[in-house]
């Protein structure tokens, strides 16, 4: 070896750019950093998941699982960004210091940033007062407000919620990330849409957090996207999102539209008056309609008797004609802008749609941001009441949910899933799919300018063009042409036009939900026991070993069958609601009270609904053992599906069948769903509590005769 020359040279180790472009909140986060650096302009505007993962060949010839394995990337490992190096093109004599790994989990969305110098918000946030009582009475309506950034350094992160609340680590990702659309929207402006995360809590749930409904949390965000020439990017992303446990999304997209800008303009106080404001508010009582002021607007809000009663506009309980601008039917979805819009390419098959949530079947909706597809799938849910939910519903869907590899994979999908994704790689990942709404206008092919990785285009799906597409379903019940052609007109007009064709189409189907359950509860009706089975009942109870009080909590043999279903329900025209509020009436939703179709093992076990309201879940029934036995037969008798059928037959259906086996077939399909097996247990709990109710005590009456 020449003289003079090291043996081994000490180099330091080579330093990489980061691609600012990357980390845009639109784009799927990239498995490595670039080596290239980007310009402000094209990481902005040139950028988006669509072209990321045409570039990175996520649309082909990859195997299933490793979409799957990709739904759980996070964001990039940044160990080396900011760091002062030598340059990597001269040596050094002296050895630098190993290069620091990054572990996994400092690399995810993080909560509450104390990596770095906190940003304004945060601490001004953290100086906020904490009235104790107040929070005590805010969580009623909400659990918190989260304000989100998106981090040139870490992505997505939630900066901190106001009143501070516990959320688990996945928790805290899934929120970051659904707070903001993973699809170039705009240059600037703002968004409002909703989004459904699982909880994801220990056994023992922390004490500052009320218990949920129904296992989910619901988010409802304002995005907000403006220039800042004092960011890295140039511009300011942010999210403001409002955590709830109550389905309400009428109520709550109205209450985020309006503090958004006010926080935008005048910034954290409008966070505590926003809090303080709600905590003045009554309880939310299942039926009431009541005044609610926020930060110098009323609002006059109906809430539902239950969580799957419907709310029609016709029987609202205002006290004037209903205005969509200034009364809100809380658990309706969003009335603005007209939900016709989202269903334009698809009028003619919405009774195709219809059918398919009433059979469960899982549907995927595409939108072009989240607005779109969060008013969508609220609008569908909306449709299926007074049946409940059996299904999963995602108003807002992405790669980076928690639960993802359990919805999104090579499996058939679950039935009654119904999701809402703007991501274009759901289109492939999803093919398997029975059903795909599109939302949207449909656009002429020749006029369309085709989307490229290189020049995306603000307002034009990449995903499936709009429209509705169905591999295995064929439809058993006629359309109402008359109608149709209606909301085709109002489509030309103008939007008052407009929003009287989305009313009268939510008024349509509403009906026909309702027409649905019709001669189920025709049938159910003969199975109620008959108020001598009662006297009987009660009579042996006389003599069974319990205490005299016992016999108290059965009626007298004047139990009417008809005070629980109609015997002859009046056909229901479309557009009105008298078959509603017949079978809508107390129904109990609890999510462990479904089970599947037939399945009656866990009823008749004199399970009463308690009086006390919980104030944390006020929508939801309590139920509780009876201190004592029920007698044996007050509960409703066995469904036999025959019998049924020859009901059936008999009476007919109020709905158009294009036939009499379209008819048999239908049901027969409805029977085997999960829907059916959760509308039976409301029943049956229903006929359970009337048969057991406490009998009032009457002066000079003797008990336990």
């Amino acid at each position: 070896m020449p003289p003079n020359i090291p043996a081994k040279l000490n180099l330091d180790p080579p330093e990489y750019e980061e691609d600012i472009g990357d980390l845009s909140p639109y784009a799927a986060l990239p498995l490595t950093t670039s080596t290239t650096s980007t310009t402000l302009g094209s990481s902005i505007s040139g950028f988006s998941p669509r072209s990321y993962r045409e570039e990175d060949g996520h649309d082909s010839d990859i195997p299933q699982s490793a979409h799957d394995e990709y739904a759980t990337i996070r964001t990039p490992k940044k160990g080396a960004f900011g760091t002062q190096l030598h340059s990597p093109s001269s040596p050094s004599l002296v050895k630098p210091s190993p290069t620091r790994r990054v572990s996994r989990s400092q690399t995810l969305p993080r909560g509450f940033n104390t990596d770095k110098t906190p940003r304004k918000v945060q601490t001004e946030i953290s100086a906020l007062d904490i009235d104790l009582t107040a929070v005590t009475k805010m969580r009623r309506w909400i659990l918190g407000i989260a304000v989100v950034e998106f981090d040139i350094d870490t992505g997505p992160t939630v900066d901190a919620v106001y009143p501070p609340l516990t959320l688990s680590p996945t928790e805290l990702e899934t929120l970051a990330f659904c707070a903001f659309p993973d699809s170039l929207q705009f240059d600037q402006g703002s968004q409002i849409h909703s989004f459904r995360l699982r909880e994801r809590t220990s056994s023992t749930p922390p004490n500052d957090r009320p218990k949920t409904q129904d296992g989910f949390i619901y988010g409802y965000s304002h995005f907000m996207q403006k220039r800042d020439s004092t960011s890295k990017r140039g511009y300011q992303q942010r999210s403001l999102v409002i955590l709830t446990q109550h389905q309400f999304p009428a109520l709550f997209s109205s209450l985020i539209t309006i503090f958004g800008p006010l926080f935008e303009k005048h910034g954290t106080p409008m966070l505590e008056a926003a809090c303080y404001n709600t905590a003045t508010w009554s309880n939310p009582d299942p039926g009431e309609t009541i005044e609610l002021g926020f930060l110098g607007s009323v609002l006059h809000v109906e809430i539902p008797s239950s969580v799957d009663a419907q709310q029609l506009t016709e029987t609202s309980s205002f006290n004037e004609k209903y205005d969509p601008r200034s009364h809100i039917l809380a658990a309706t979805s969003p009335f603005l802008p007209p939900p016709i819009l989202l269903f334009e390419a698809a009028l003619a098959n919405l009774w195709s749609i219809w059918e398919c949530l009433i059979l469960c079947e899982p549907i995927l909706v595409f939108g072009q941001s989240p607005a779109q597809t969060s008013q969508a799938i609220w609008w569908l849910r909306d449709l299926l009441r007074p049946i409940p939910l059996a299904g999963d519903i995602r108003p807002y869907f992405t790669l980076q949910d928690s639960d993802a590899p359990q919805l999104v994979n090579r499996l058939p999908p679950k039935a009654g899933l119904l999701i809402g994704v703007t991501n274009p790689f759901f289109e492939k990942s999803c093919i398997h799919w029975p059903h795909v709404l599109s939302l949207g206008r449909r656009f002429s092919t020749s006029n369309t300018p085709r989307l490229t990785p290189k020049s995306p285009t603000v307002g034009i799906s990449a995903g499936p063009a709009p429209g509705w597409k169905t591999k295995t379903h064929k439809r058993y019940i006629s359309k109402d042409r008359v109608l149709l052609k209606q909301l085709e007109n109002a489509l030309r007009g103008d939007d008052r036009a407009r929003m009287d064709a989305s009313l009268a189409l939510r008024r349509h189907f509403c009906s026909r939900t309702t027409q649905v359950i019709t001669p189920l509860a025709r049938y159910l009706n003969t199975l109620i026991p008959s108020p001598v089975e009662v006297h009987r009942a009660r009579q042996a109870l006389v003599y069974a070993p319990l205490s005299s009080s016992a016999s108290s909590l059965f009626p007298s043999p004047s139990v009417s069958r008809t005070s629980l279903f109609p015997s002859s329900p009046t056909p229901s025209v479309p557009g009105s609601a008298s078959s509603a509020s017949s079978l809508a009436s107390p129904m109990i939703t609890p999510s462990s009270s479904i089970s599947p179709a037939g399945s009656r093992s866990s009823l008749g076990l004199g399970l009463t609904p308690t009086n006390e309201k919980s104030p944390d879940s006020p929508m939801s029934a309590t139920v509780t053992p009876t201190a004592t036995r029920t007698v044996p037969g007050l509960r409703l008798k066995a469904f036999n599906n025959a019998n049924f059928f020859t009901s059936l037959k008999a009476h007919g259906s109020i709905l158009p069948f294009k036939s009499t086996s379209k008819r048999t077939e239908f049901y027969e399909r409805w029977l085997k769903s999960p829907a059916f097996g959760a509308w039976l247990a409301q029943q049956e709990q229903i006929v359970q509590n009337v048969l057991n109710e406490p009998r009032p005590h009457l002066p000079g009456a003797k008990s336990g005769r």
